[in-house]
């Protein structure tokens, strides 16, 4: 995948397929360590160890619709491709927590991407699951969170498409307001 946005957009939905009702996503640039760290928790239903380690494996997919699952190896290659390295903590019952951390400016490391596009489908889809995004570069920070929306919104859909697009145009002027998405 050519944009981190893309791995997270995976690593949320499966989330979602673990029964997940809240999924945290942060993203953290230190400057000073030069290091960009993505973390995307969940309150689903989580994993043992051992499926914590198989899914690794690219052969091994909770999906029946194909006998490959290559999300988690292909983002945890992304970190290593850039010093970094990819961590999965879970236990039954208390979620699971993907985290990974890449050289920030470590030339092989793709860019963060349409974070906007990607949480506004992922509100938009699903509906009964609340999104936590939070981002942090420096001294600076932007948060989005689903349950404020909900709360302002007295009824209306996520979906609604003019609440669809306030959600993405806002996210944009959050990011811009950091300096721009990497």
């Amino acid at each position: 995948m050519r944009e981190l946005s893309m791995h997270i957009l995976d690593i949320a939905q499966n989330s979602i397929a673990a029964g997940a009702k809240v999924v945290r996503i942060d993203v953290v640039e230190d400057a000073a360590a030069d290091t960009m760290t993505i973390t995307v928790a969940d309150d689903g239903s989580g994993m043992d160890s051992g499926a914590a380690q198989r899914i690794r494996d690219p052969f091994v997919t909770s999906r029946t619709t194909r006998q490959v699952g290559l999300g988690i190896p292909l983002f945890a290659a992304a970190a290593e491709r850039c010093g970094g390295g990819l961590a999965i903590a879970s236990a039954p019952g208390s979620g699971t927590t993907v985290r990974a951390v890449f050289g920030l400016s470590h030339i092989d490391r793709a860019p963060l991407g349409d974070m906007a596009g990607t949480l506004m489908a992922l509100s938009v889809c699903n509906p009964d699951v609340d999104f936590v995004y939070n981002r942090e570069r420096g001294d600076e920070s932007f948060r989005f969170d689903t349950r404020e929306i909900r709360a302002e919104l007295d009824g209306v859909p996520l979906s609604d498409p003019e609440v669809a697009a306030f959600i993405r145009d806002y996210i944009e002027q959050g990011e811009r307001g950091l300096g721009g998405s990497l």
